[in-house]
């Protein structure tokens, strides 16, 4: 039995599979003339292989994020080529929608469905002091749909695909906050027949990188997972995965470690900007699974599906910091953010929400006792 036992139906989690969608070819000419010849207005990134620019297409009347690859090195050219093939394959509503792409001469250039609100990092981590930063209740939504597209590269996705750089500058969000998982070229497929792990060069980012795959090379699914952790982990804190001005904290990962056996630490996690409108119970909650994704051995981490689960419990639980009505607050759930005052829930909700918890938390505690009785290293 898992720590989630529930599996995923179809309308939870769908493929969106779409074996007729075919990549459209631009050339050069068209692409420029839609990022006005690549003008400095039309920037909107920059990324290890390539600048990204906004445009717009006018055959298609589109708008298109347009990624121009740095191709005067093997690796730009290979990512162009693993890019095509992987999202000429993969569809799903939480992956960004390749649109097209342009392989003319020495250009290289692909062509993206725009995403209006950017990044996940810029909304974690360059937020103004006068912007709004994401509530608690977005987070969740963002964490859950994009545990759904990884759920869909291991487990839907025909043959299976290991990201190899979930973070959240890959992380993209539409106008909605829904977000899609994007930069496919360290992408791999999974391994198969009597093979559990992909032997490879080791890339990615630092400060989500897996610890087996660093040293090892060798790459597996659970080494997505480690990366998804590191992710949740920053939007339950606001850290950066790896900040050089950090200091002894720079690295989110050990600054966390040490407070995920004491449940008496978990407020230290709360992002500091949240000003303590989040729910103190789905708080530990999210810890726990960061934990979990973030154990050493692979083995003990949770798979993409029971990731989905756990998320979707939590995020089906809004949290409303203020309500207008009266309500008696002698129900309130021990370990609730100071600031919560939750409305009382119909008795046949409240108590489905009850046996909800009860299973999937309490399954949670007892195997990490089991595991901390096998492999003390394991739950660190």
């Amino acid at each position: 039995m898992t720590w989630f036992d529930t599996g995923l139906g179809p309308e939870e989690n769908p493929t969106e599979s779409d074996s007729s969608h075919k990549a459209q070819i631009f050339t050069f000419r068209e692409l420029a003339t839609a990022t006005k010849n690549f003008r400095d207005e039309t920037f909107i990134g920059q990324g290890g292989f390539g600048t990204v620019y906004k445009g717009t297409i006018g055959k298609i009347n589109q708008v298109v994020a347009v990624k121009r690859l740095d191709t005067t090195g093997v690796q730009g050219e290979k990512e162009f080529l693993v890019e095509v093939l992987m999202l000429s394959l993969l569809r799903h509503s939480n992956l960004v929608n390749m649109i097209g792409y342009c392989a003319e001469g020495d250009q290289r250039l692909l062509v993206y469905e725009y995403m209006a609100l950017g990044s996940l990092e810029s909304h974690l981590h360059d937020v103004s002091p006068d912007e709004e930063p994401l509530d608690w209740n977005t987070r969740m939504m963002i964490a859950f749909g994009a545990a759904k597209g990884l759920n869909y590269l291991h487990h839907e996705a025909k043959p299976s695909v290991i990201y190899r750089d979930l973070k959240s500058s890959n992380i993209l969000l539409d106008e909605g906050f829904r977000p899609k998982l994007s930069d496919f070229g360290l992408a791999k497929f999974g391994p198969t027949g009597e093979q559990s792990y992909v032997a490879t060069r080791v890339m990615g980012t630092q400060g989500y990188c897996a610890p087996e795959y660093a040293t090892s090379g060798k790459l597996t699914m659970r080494s997505d997972i480690y990366s998804f952790g590191v992710v949740l982990l920053e939007l339950i804190t606001g850290r950066r995965a790896y900040d050089d001005n950090g200091g002894p904290e720079k690295h989110l990962v050990e600054w966390a470690r040490p407070m995920f056996r004491d449940k008496k630490s978990y407020p230290r996690f709360a992002d500091p900007r949240l000003k303590g409108c989040y729910p103190g119970t789905a708080l530990s909650n999210a810890i726990e699974l960061a934990a979990m994704c973030l154990r050493e051995e692979p083995r003990q981490r949770p798979n993409a599906g029971h990731i989905v689960e756990a998320l979707k419990f939590l995020s089906s639980k809004p949290y409303t910091p203020k309500v207008s009505i009266t309500v008696n607050t002698t129900g309130m759930e021990s370990g609730d953010s100071p600031k919560e005052t939750p409305a009382i829930l119909p008795q046949e909700s409240e108590r489905e929400r009850a046996v909800a918890e009860a299973k999937l938390w309490g399954e949670t505690w007892r195997q990490r006792r089991q595991s901390e009785q096998s492999s003390p290293e394991g739950s660190k």
